[in-house]
């Protein structure tokens, strides 16, 4: 058994759901590489220990640049707000260390360029953790798609709606609330949720050639978390968008984090010339499939319960019927990332097919600040 050594930055929500995909792969793949939790970095160095206790890393940094110059540590993985992610991922290249780093991939498609250069000269493995692919069901989505089941397609649409930025005494900035603050995200629903919205759909359904885009932003100023100021807030609350895409079909996408009810509904659906296919994250083991070569007498939308051992991922888990869930797919990404280690091919995303992604959700926010199309 190889070991890869982890070097993780960062030990929020994000640091939790890798940490625990690191814990969990060689339990449930067959794998020739094991992680290993060497360090975990962070500024408060009392809440970085508290979680290397937790989880298991043998040794705390405060200073990531210290953790990137440690030759016992093989791969860096990201897990800090979107400002710092060029900076700690150019560096870690150079350093010759694997990066996995969390999306969106950079501030923007700028420094999603100089991040490509960075792993590409240097020639280190690296990914991004856009984790939706790896839900069993999207990838059984995928499967059918690439079997030309759905035919010619011509509409896709997602949506990502969440609810809990409406009070307007939510703060900006801080550990919390960064994703609220332009200086450290870059973008909000945009960078945050269209996103992960954008990378699924591109790996489904191909690239997207341009786009028209409204946003808006609902809450025009908001205290800083840490410096007690009110500052104008920068970042786009909600986010609609239409794109064509590559294969001459249709796109329509909508963002915000002010649909009251919803904590996290992401759904997609696509309609092809022969079968349609739909899927909710808040069911996210089913796939909603409907084929139009059916009989006509039992035509209609069926729900695929996607557990059975032939369908994605499921031969690893449990019995047929019992499903799994959200941190699964975090699982998923580092068994493939470790099994691409085992035969050099390269895994997706990668920065590469992530700056895909960053250059559409540019796209999005020039298009809404000029109200006009552009191209991607």
């Amino acid at each position: 058994m190889k070991t890869l050594n982890i070097g993780m930055i960062g030990y929020g929500f994000m640091g939790r759901t890798h940490t625990n995909g690191y814990c969990q792969a060689n339990h449930f793949f067959d794998l020739q590489y094991k992680p290993v939790l060497k360090a975990v970095c962070a500024r408060n160095e009392e809440k970085a220990k508290a979680f290397a206790q937790q989880w298991g890393y043998e040794s705390v940094e405060t200073d990531w640049r210290k953790l990137i110059e440690r030759d016992d540590i093989d791969a860096i993985d990201v897990c800090t707000p979107n400002n710092l992610h060029k900076e700690i991922s150019i560096a870690a290249a150079k350093a010759g260390k694997m990066i996995l780093c969390e999306k969106p991939l950079a501030m923007n498609t700028a420094e999603g360029e100089e991040m490509c250069k960075a792993v590409e000269d240097a020639g280190v493995r690296n990914m991004v953790w856009y984790n939706y692919r790896r839900v069993p069901a999207v990838t059984l989505a995928k499967q059918l798609i690439d079997q030309g089941r759905l035919g010619k397609i011509f509409h896709y649409r997602a949506n990502f709606l969440q609810d809990w930025t409406i009070n307007a005494d939510v703060p900006q900035g801080g550990a919390a609330t960064w994703r609220l603050d332009a200086e450290a995200a870059g973008s909000g629903v945009t960078g945050d949720l269209l996103a992960h919205c954008i990378d699924t759909a591109i790996w489904l359904n191909g690239g997207i050639t341009d786009v028209s885009a409204v946003t808006e932003t609902f809450v025009k100023e908001r205290t800083h978390a840490e410096t007690g100021e009110k500052k104008p807030v920068k970042i786009d609350d909600a986010c609609s968008f239409f794109c064509h895409f590559d294969n001459g079909s249709l796109g329509l996408f909508e963002s915000t984090r002010y649909a009251r009810g919803h904590k996290a509904l992401y759904t997609l659906e696509i309609n092809g010339e022969k079968a349609s296919i739909r899927w909710d994250l808040h069911d996210l083991h089913r796939l909603e499939y409907f084929d139009h070569s059916d009989d006509s007498v039992v035509r209609g939308w069926r729900s695929v319960h996607v557990t059975d051992g032939d369908q994605p991922y499921m031969g690893n888990w449990w019995v047929p019927g019992l499903q799994i869930g959200y941190e699964h797919t975090f699982i998923h990404q580092v068994a493939d990332f470790l099994k691409s280690l085992e035969t050099g091919e390269a895994i997706g995303p990668t920065f590469r097919d992530a700056l895909e992604t960053q250059k559409v959700c540019d796209a999005v926010l020039s298009s809404a600040a000029d109200r006009a199309w552009k191209n991607v």
